[in-house]
């Protein structure tokens, strides 16, 4: 399966944003954004040139490596965003914020998406009660995550839920009950459940041309 191989933390600067895509070492004093809040490479810092297209594009990219995405396939979930009534926008956002590597991640039972991928990918989570290993299954109201009982003994979930709640607050449209290793979409998440910082707009303005 192709993947981008790239430093993460190169992509958080040449987007301006922390998108806290490395867990815990985006929490550290080692954060590259932090220390060098500007683009990579001997031109990072000079003054790019600024047009309309430039900007929408680095918004749809800057969405695209949050939520951990390739082209083709962010291409498909705004495909499907725009097939559904409301704003294509919103509805867009509201599928990303869907994925079950999403939705772990936002439970605090894992330090980032890209781990969270690896651990569905690797069997430890059961959805209503069943295994599943499809990191970009959507999620509805109701559903059950839960950590798979032989597996919550390991240092990686142990370690996760001890910040769970902390440093990344946990959505209202999700509930986290940590003693039993368990969350429950309680809702879908509304606009204004999602950062402020993206501006989704910009996206459906560069895929309408």
């Amino acid at each position: 399966m192709a993947k981008y191989k790239d430093s993460s933390c190169k992509v958080c600067r040449r987007e301006g944003a922390k998108l806290f895509l490395k867990g815990e070492r985006c929490h550290s004093e080692k954060c590259a954004y932090d220390r060098r809040p500007f683009g990579p490479g001997q031109h990072g810092k000079d003054k790019k040139r600024t047009t309309d297209y430039r900007v929408q594009l680095r918004e749809k990219q800057k969405v695209k490596f949050m939520y951990g995405l390739l082209e083709s396939q962010f291409r498909l979930f705004y495909d499907r965003a725009n097939k559904k009534k409301g704003a294509t926008g919103e509805n867009l956002l509201n599928l990303l914020e869907r994925r079950l590597d999403n939705v772990i991640y936002r439970l605090g039972m894992a330090s980032s998406r890209s781990q969270a991928r690896q651990l569905i990918n690797h069997r430890h989570f059961l959805i209503n009660g069943k295994i599943t290993d499809i990191p970009s299954c959507i999620l509805k109201q109701g559903d059950v995550i839960e950590i798979k009982e032989r597996s919550r003994t390991s240092p990686v979930f142990k370690a996760s839920l001890e910040y769970a709640g902390e440093r990344t607050q946990i959505p209202t449209w999700l509930q986290l009950e940590k003693e039993a290793f368990k969350g429950t979409v309680l809702r879908e998440p509304e606009r204004t459940d999602v950062s402020a910082d993206i501006k989704e707009n910009l996206i459906v303005e560069l895929y309408s041309k």
